[in-house]
This record gives C-alpha cells, sequence and structure tokens, in this order.
C-alpha cells in the first residue's frame, strides 16, 4: 500500500513494548541519494503553554516500524525514560 506523509501525519505513533503513546509524526528524514526513509521525527510538547520550551523530539528510526494501521503505527524501540513516567502535561495529574 502507498501512503503520503498527509495519510501517515493523521495516525498516532505507539510504542509495543510498554503501550506508551508517542504522539503524531511531524517531520521524515530521508536519505537523498538512496530516496529511502530513515526516521519519523515526533516534535516534543510544549512546556506550559510553550513559555519554557518544549521537550526534546523524539526520533524513531523506520526499521523499529513494525505495522502502519488504519488508525496508528506500531513501533518497536526504546522510549526516553520521561515518556516512561508519563506525558500528562502540567495539569494532568489534578485531573486523573
Amino acid at each position: 500500500m502507498v501512503y503520503s506523509f498527509n495519510d501517515i501525519r493523521c495516525k498516532e505513533i505507539v510504542n509495543i513494548k510498554n503501550g506508551c503513546r508517542l504522539g503524531y509524526p511531524d517531520d521524515i528524514e530521508f536519505d537523498s541519494c538512496t530516496a529511502k526513509i530513515c526516521r519519523l521525527t515526533i516534535f516534543g510538547r510544549p512546556k506550559c503553554f510553550g513559555l519554557f520550551g518544549r521537550e526534546e523530539d523524539i526520533s524513531v528510526k523506520w526499521c523499529d516500524i513494525e505495522v502502519i494501521g488504519e488508525d496508528t503505527i506500531l513501533v518497536s524501540c526504546e522510549c526516553p525514560s520521561n515518556l516512561t513516567k508519563g506525558r500528562h502535561g502540567l495539569f494532568g495529574k489534578l485531573f486523573k
């Protein structure tokens, strides 16, 4: 099946190792010599509405992608340590 980047941008990336929702792809990195996609990049979430910058970007290697489904992209990779604790945002713990 052939996907455009607009199709992939609408799919949420989920890590199958721990069930962590990583986010939506924001950018694609590709090798200009071979024209192959190397990785998907998910921009870090803004801290306090962007006033304190952003979290680190997450890069997922293309070889770590297990399945591209209708709604999600399932990957098998190691998450950064700040993601395994949960990405609840500023008010996430208050409104559980």
